[in-house]
């Protein structure tokens, strides 16, 4: 006997009770693009509890569509290394490169964060982040289809020691923080620097070296990373998205572990 009020209490409770257990964690991510997805397997597998939390409902940000949805992604002989962790079928195309199908190379990514131990909240966005005394410690989340709808309801709050702007172009977080609380950015000019005009081989070396903490508690990467510092667009090549969601993960791992038991000597 198939019951609908049973269907529905399963649903409610089992999501509360997830909800709920994530209202204080290690890591939150915004953004659940190839970077912040490969974070948030790095950082569950490490231990740390970690959620992240996707505007739309679909995971994946820009990898789906390839190249002007030409559903075919090129990963660079340095990127090559994690689409192998994650399983993701590749071959070589001519010498360093590789390509790989998006949509099973975004499925992919997704499975492998989340049996690591990270969940995916999707059709939440943050809207705000919680800053304390200098510092970013949580973020503020509601319902997309609040901000679709344009309806005036209050957003709830999670704690997270760090939080991962992996937004993408828009880099929205810090867009946020700036915009709201006109902190003072580690950018060259304490500001946005802007996104510049498409040049993969500079933006690809970019977006690794920029994958930082952009202010205190706030890490940016993926193409966030390059809005944020000034960096140039890439396009359809996904390597330095990889690499950055893995640096990230690491540098926030390095920080936490530093935070609980000291610098190592």
């Amino acid at each position: 006997m198939i019951e609908e009020k049973k269907i529905t209490e399963a649903i409610i409770k089992t999501y509360t009770e997830e909800l709920l257990n994530y209202i204080d964690m290690d890591a939150a991510i915004a953004g659940s693009g190839p970077s912040g997805m490969v974070a948030a397997y790095y950082l569950a597998k490490s231990g740390l509890k970690t959620a992240v939390f996707e505007r739309k409902l679909s995971i994946g940000g820009g990898m789906w569509g390839g190249g002007m949805m030409f559903n075919t992604i090129v990963v660079q002989q340095e990127g090559k290394e994690i689409l192998d962790e994650f399983e993701i079928p590749n071959k070589k195309f001519s010498e360093g490169y590789y390509v790989a199908d998006s949509v099973l190379a975004t499925t992919l990514l997704t499975s492998k964060a989340i049996l690591a131990g990270a969940k995916v909240f999707n059709g939440i966005f943050v809207e705000d982040v919680v800053l304390k005394e200098g510092r970013v410690c949580g973020a503020v989340v509601n319902w997309s289809t609040v901000e679709v709808a344009g309806l005036d309801v209050d957003p709830l709050t999670v704690n997270s020691k760090y939080l991962l702007d992996a937004t993408g172009h828009d880099a929205e977080i810090v867009n946020i923080l700036q915009g709201k609380s006109r902190v003072k950015l580690s950018t060259p000019s304490g500001k946005m620097e802007g996104e510049r005009s498409m040049w993969a081989e500079e933006a690809e070396a970019f977006v690794a070296s920029n994958t930082r903490e952009a202010f205190s508690g706030l890490i940016v990467s993926g193409m966030a990373a390059n809005a944020t510092f000034g960096g140039p667009r890439m396009g359809p090549i996904f390597g330095g998205m990889l690499l950055s969601g893995k640096k990230a993960a690491q540098l926030i791992i390095s920080k936490i572990r530093e935070e609980k038991y000291g610098k190592e000597k």
